[in-house]
């Protein structure tokens, strides 16, 4: 039986270094590639046809929602886990929304951070047991920002590349009262387009 591919996507080479290293111990599991970028793992992963892809929170051009998004489309049957270095970070959950099969963070044990990638291929959703549950803080971030849970919900599909008829579609709105949605978002927010206002809202701890 061929090993499971494995891709790991992450702007830090020594991150990229070291689970290959770890994984290359590791019967039924293989690094078959890596990226440093989100638009890079996008251009390579259907050539590399992985089984699972293992992908940084944070990359330097993209949010991980949006590659998840991506991954999604162009690899459908490739198994996602998020690696993050922050636990209580709420990008995790719109990642997991995005359609992530799960987390883990960056200091977990090579023992705890392999078992969790089979159980992932096996089918199973895994969350790192140390990760902090974000809704306090989300709802103190919400608060600050000065946005309405509709314009949040909005702005949240947003980030994970939803278009506006798409984001209509997924909430029961009206096309018009999506955009409205995200006008009012943006003006809350300081910022003059859609790409910012996620920038913004990523910074804030809302996504």
């Amino acid at each position: 039986m061929s090993p499971a591919r494995v891709m790991v996507v992450d702007d830090h080479p020594v991150v990229r270094d070291g689970v290959a290293l770890l994984l290359r111990a590791e019967p039924g599991l293989a690094v078959v590639g890596s990226a440093e970028t989100g638009r890079a793992a996008l251009e390579r992963a259907p050539a590399l046809r992985p089984d699972l892809v293992l992908l940084d929170l944070r990359l330097p051009d993209m949010l991980a929602p949006e590659v998840v998004a991506g991954l999604r489309r162009v690899c459908p049957t490739a198994r996602i886990v998020v690696f993050t270095a922050h636990g209580d970070h709420h990008g995790v959950q719109v990642a997991l929304d995005a359609g992530a099969h799960g987390c883990m963070i960056k200091d977990a044990a090579a023992i705890d951070l392999v078992a969790a990638l089979r159980r992932v291929l096996r089918g199973e959703r895994v969350i790192d047991a140390r990760m902090v549950p974000g809704e306090a803080g989300n709802r103190a971030a919400l608060a600050r920002s000065g946005l309405t849970r509709r314009e949040y919900e909005v702005l949240r599909l947003a980030a994970q590349g939803r278009t506006n008829p798409e984001i209509a579609e997924s909430t029961g709105l009206a096309r018009n009262t999506v955009k409205t949605y995200l006008q009012s978002a943006l003006h809350k927010l300081g910022a003059r387009n859609r790409v910012e206002a996620i920038g913004k809202a990523s910074e804030a701890g809302l996504l």
